[in-house]
């Protein structure tokens, strides 16, 4: 089992989801820093959650755990796609003013999907025909206060 800076041991399974509850922003980031450790150039980490459950929050901490100052990392919303560079290149991806499939085709996401570096993908139920096919599906959860529910489902070696 690997354990996290908080003791509590846990492992990603191709088995089934592994859901991790955090009970503060920087347990959050731990729980991101622990996933970044098994991915590699290419892959895909979708993200869904509601507004300000703590996506970019989790994203923070797969961005450090990668090499890059978590101080950079902002949340896209408004950019829509933030490039990082790390030990690989991030490519933090934001799709929640995205309004229809059509405006995918705009943002270039065929040049970071599945490429040189890490995307990770926040709302990533709109990626639509972007959609690589293999990836990490990490849920989000609000459970009030600082707590969140962390579901990781790793379908990479499986093909979904």
């Amino acid at each position: 089992m690997d354990e996290d800076l908080f003791g509590r041991s846990f492992r990603f399974s191709l088995s089934g989801p592994t859901r991790v509850t955090t009970t503060s922003e920087a347990e959050t980031m731990e729980t991101g820093a622990k996933l970044a450790s098994s991915l590699v150039a290419g892959d895909t980490v979708l993200l869904v959650g509601a507004l300000g459950a703590g996506k970019t929050v989790f994203v923070r901490g797969v961005a450090l755990a990668l090499g890059v100052d978590p101080g950079e990392v902002r949340s896209p919303t408004f950019t829509l796609v933030n490039f990082y560079r790390g030990r690989l290149p991030v490519y933090h991806v934001d799709l929640y003013r995205i309004e229809k499939q059509e405006d995918l085709s705009e943002l270039g996401l065929e040049d970071l999907i599945g490429r040189d570096g890490v995307a990770l993908v926040e709302w990533g139920d709109r990626l639509g025909p972007y959609h690589p096919g293999t990836v990490v599906r990490v849920q989000v959860l609000d459970l009030g206060g600082d707590q969140r529910e962390i579901t990781l489902e790793d379908g990479r070696a499986r093909g979904g």
